[in-house]
């Protein structure tokens, strides 16, 4: 089932719910409740860096591996390579595909992300 039928039928469902229940709103929390979490990968991939010591990083789909050296993310855009010293993830959040990076920031760098099925990966 596809993310615009998946949101269709929950807004759908919440204009059923107002009507039915006489014209009464439904409350905030039960509508967001019964919405489904879009996933990380339509979120918006944005990069914030401060004095090169602290990085806030939007549309984060996973984290692929990390330690005081690096950190290896998947965007929506590829894969992020994060390099430095004394680096920590402070907060994440993947289901809003957020996270925030502390420590000495010396690179980032994209992979492209791999188009086509594996063969062409390997042929291609």
């Amino acid at each position: 089932m596809n993310s615009e039928f998946r949101i269709s039928t929950v807004l759908s469902a919440a204009l059923s719910a107002y009507i039915g229940d006489g014209g009464e709103r439904m409350a905030k929390e039960e509508l967001a409740r019964s919405a489904p979490a879009l996933p990380a990968a339509a979120a918006k991939h944005a990069v914030q860096m401060e004095n090169r010591e602290r990085l806030m990083i939007g549309g984060v789909q996973d984290v692929a591996g990390f330690d005081e050296n690096m950190v290896v993310l998947s965007t929506a855009l590829g894969d992020l390579t994060v390099r430095g010293e004394g680096l920590h993830i402070e907060k994440i959040d993947l289901e809003a595909g957020r996270l925030e990076l502390h420590g000495k920031l010396t690179e980032l760098s994209y992979d492209e992300p791999a188009q086509g099925g594996w063969w062409s990966r390997l042929f291609g």
